[in-house]
């Protein structure tokens, strides 16, 4: 099986990648810039093609969500026009895409874990350019897996693990925003997961498997929780380590509004793929470890 993913360096290409080579049957060719680049369209399609794939997994995103307030087009151009020609480029050959999408495409207002059918809102341009790509995909390809995920971490990347690790290493204390909710969820869990949906549709899965899911990881916390047991993990491992303040998501103020229930519930991915990720704990102690063991984390 040929998988075709979008981005080289991201989070989930690099996991992808990286559980590819363990399956052994699975061959994933990541696509980046210059052969493909989402803020020129015309150049998608040929790529994809010449790369002669079974799936398309498009994982590359615009995800700077400060910035997409000031850079509303160039978001929309990548999330939206460039998200919908990768699915029809897959279309185009007459095969699925699995694209990933976020929790910003929620208001966040809610109390309980977002189900697929529920509204969405989002506030700022990353979640409402994201939500285009949703319905441009869907629109360009009916054969699309949409995947919804949140707060990623990995051991590849910018992400918060190796923010909180890094920031440990040099202080006592870290204040952490506290009234933020959400599934930490691995990107090494999420190419888990892409995997067995390839091999579901492959294997001649239902037409009305495809459609919008929400992946995350299982169980949920806050930020400062999510710092707090970071550091607990780091600290058994015998790495750097510090205590959280908790802090209100006014007190540290940004350009683009953060939701502040992020929950999703997976259910629907479980009910179709019989697959769940792990708590979220035990994923991110795997990650800690595994980044407190690499030279240079």
């Amino acid at each position: 099986m040929r998988l075709v993913v979008t981005g080289r360096e991201g989070q989930v290409a690099r996991s992808l990648i990286e559980k590819a080579d363990l399956a052994g049957d699975i061959d994933v060719i990541a696509l980046g810039r210059p052969e493909l680049d989402l803020t020129q369209p015309s150049t998608i399609s040929a790529a994809i093609a010449a790369a002669k794939p079974d799936f398309v997994v498009s994982a590359a995103a615009y995800t700077a969500v400060d910035q997409a307030e000031d850079e509303p087009d160039l978001a929309h151009l990548v999330n939206a026009i460039g998200a919908g020609a990768v699915a029809g480029a897959a279309a185009a050959l007459d095969i699925p895409v699995i694209h990933l999408s976020t929790d910003y495409v929620f208001a966040g207002d809610g109390t309980g874990p977002y189900r697929e059918t529920d509204a969405t809102g989002p506030h700022g341009a990353y979640g409402r350019t994201k939500l285009e790509g949703e319905t441009a995909v869907a629109t360009a390809n009916p054969r699309h897996i949409i995947l919804r995920t949140a707060w990623v971490y990995s051991p590849f990347g910018k992400n918060f693990v190796r923010t909180m690790l890094r920031l440990a290493e040099t202080r006592d204390t870290v204040s952490v925003v506290s009234d933020q909710w959400g599934n930490p969820t691995s990107a090494l869990e999420i190419a888990d997961a892409i995997i067995v949906v390839a091999k579901a549709l492959a294997a001649d899965a239902p037409s009305n498997a495809y459609g919008t899911y929400h992946l995350a990881g299982t169980g949920d916390t806050n930020w400062s929780g999510f710092a707090r047991a970071i550091f607990a993990s780091s600290r058994q491992h015998g790495g750097p380590f510090a205590d959280v303040t908790d802090i209100a998501t006014a007190d540290y103020p940004t350009r683009a509004r953060r939701p502040l229930n992020s929950r999703l519930a997976t259910d629907k991915f479980f009910s179709v793929f019989s697959w769940r990720a792990p708590d979220w704990r035990v994923s991110t102690d795997e990650t800690v470890a595994r980044l407190l063991s690499e030279p240079n984390h």
